[in-house]
């Protein structure tokens, strides 16, 4: 098998293919609300670690914030037994100058948090931003390096007039120029279609040079596997894929199909046919057994090309609208966040800027007026509070937010933030660990000391029977239960 490493050029990448699992991170975010826990992942370790992927991507900012805020678990604990026990490279993204939550942190934040993912075993370290303003992500991409890391650098795909292949093209130039080990198209949620990709990923692969590029498409719209099939076809390295119950939908594609897509254009993926069905099979008795869903096969909707809202979004705002007794009003809402976004300069729609969009246009449906309302966060973004705006709003909004083109900043957010690791350090004392002082910087006190305590003993390995009995053991509604296995018979009860 091949080294996928940044030397890798270009007639290798013609022969093969690469996958990186993202069933630990991307995928559950996209179908559990990123409930998946760690003691769900600990047994089914070395099984995933046996299928060949190139990387496992086992961190996001999603994963990470809700670690914290609702599965009460240590994310710095989580990252540490993960690399430990995977022999496959780890792989974890953040949002470069807002790392794993909404807020901007100054460099000091962003580089200790490099080094202590990197003493933690992580191996590459995924960054974008979301305005594609990639000065963003210089100082992850300089302390990941510095860190030891290999950088994976992400450009955002949408679609809108100002975000054309030109515009892509220098983008990839800019990361290149950043040194960026990988160069990835993230394409959130799942717009690329394969005649757009056609034209698209030659003239990005052209523009990366000898930089491996990455593929990350999800499902939403139904047409990412072709889009991954015409990756391959034009001298992408690697792609983002989860397991067959944990794929599709607003997941990503299945490795499986990827893999046979691979497999009849004379494309190696290296793949462990044996091992991905084992990890296959777990990963639908957890669904089974936890009461999520599968991921099923999306059917494509045009909509999404005039909305491009999430599907987790869209979910999450189905239901507070249920709530307030508004789901009737969800397609004018869609189509209203359509305009706000046309109106905004063409954000592109991911954590922050889709909440503020959606925001926005809940406001102007409800309020029956365009723009009466703007918030604080909306007014923000079109001052260029977090970074170069796509195209300049349009003069509806500036006016009506009361915005002058004097006062829109093309300044990049981390000149305008001190640096906050003194004040930490004086606060929690010469004891604190970079950890302690990274989970200060990000949330309350109140949050932290709810974390489980450190050291926690996670299992290293299941089997169907372990997971049968322990199913049974759980279930109150069934007393009795006879197992007939490899010429056991097993009672169990009264």
């Amino acid at each position: 098998m091949s080294d996928p490493s940044p030397q890798a050029g270009h007639s290798a990448r013609q022969q093969e293919f690469r996958l990186v699992d993202v069933t630990l991170r991307d995928a559950h975010q996209c179908l559990w609300s990123t409930r998946m826990t760690t003691e769900m992942m600990a047994p089914i370790v070395g099984v995933i670690d046996r299928v060949g992927y190139a990387y496992i991507n086992i961190l996001g900012g999603a994963v990470f914030d809700v670690c914290v805020r609702y599965l009460r678990e240590d994310p710095f604990e989580r990252i540490g037994l993960l690399c430990q026990r995977f022999a496959t490279p780890c792989d974890g993204l953040t949002r470069g100058q807002s790392l794993y939550t909404f807020e901007l942190f100054p460099d000091d934040i962003v580089e200790l948090n490099s080094q202590a993912l990197a003493r933690r075993g992580l191996k590459v370290l995924t960054a974008y931003d979301a305005l594609n303003d990639n000065r963003n992500i210089e100082s992850s991409v300089r302390s990941a390096h510095d860190a030891g890391m290999l950088v994976n650098a992400m450009m955002t795909y949408t679609l809108s007039p100002v975000h054309t292949d030109d515009y892509y093209v220098q983008r990839a130039r800019e990361l290149v120029a950043l040194k960026a080990d990988f160069i990835s198209v993230k394409d959130p949620t799942g717009l690329l279609t394969p005649q757009r990709a056609r034209t698209l990923f030659p003239a990005v692969v052209a523009a990366a040079g000898s930089v491996p590029m990455r593929l990350h498409s999800h499902c939403q719209s139904a047409l990412s596997p072709e889009v991954y099939q015409i990756a391959m076809q034009s001298g992408f390295a690697l792609g983002d894929t989860a397991v067959e119950p944990l794929a599709n939908g607003a997941s990503l594609p299945a490795a499986e199909e990827i893999d046979r897509r691979a497999s009849l254009l004379g494309i190696r993926t290296g793949l462990d046919h044996a091992a991905l069905r084992e990890s296959s099979e777990y990963f639908g008795w957890l669904a089974e057994r936890e009461g999520k869903p599968r991921g099923e096969i999306a059917t494509y909707d045009p909509a999404l090309y005039e909305h491009q809202v999430p599907g987790g979004m869209i979910s999450n705002l189905k239901s507070q609208l249920q709530t307030m007794g508004m789901q009737s009003r969800l397609p004018e809402i869609l189509v209203e966040a359509a305009q706000v976004r046309q109106d905004l300069g063409y954000p592109i729609l991911v954590s922050p800027f889709a909440q503020y969009i959606i925001t926005q246009a809940v406001l102007n449906v409800v309020q029956g007026e365009r723009y009466r309302t703007v918030p604080d966060e909306v007014r923000k973004y079109a001052l260029g509070h977090y970074g170069r705006l796509a195209a300049r709003p349009s003069d509806e909004f500036l006016e009506r937010a009361r915005i002058r083109d004097s006062e829109i900043s093309d300044e990049p957010p981390a000149a305008r933030l001190q640096g906050w690791l003194p004040r930490l350090r004086a606060e929690l004392g010469g004891q604190a660990s970079d950890e302690d002082l990274l989970l200060r910087a990000f949330y309350d006190k109140s949050l932290i000391e709810q974390l489980q305590p450190r050291g926690r003993r996670y299992p290293e390995r299941t089997s169907p029977l372990h997971e049968l009995i322990r199913y049974l053991g759980s279930r109150r509604d069934i007393q009795r239960a006879r197992i007939r296995f490899a010429g056991v018979d097993l009672a169990i009860g009264s």
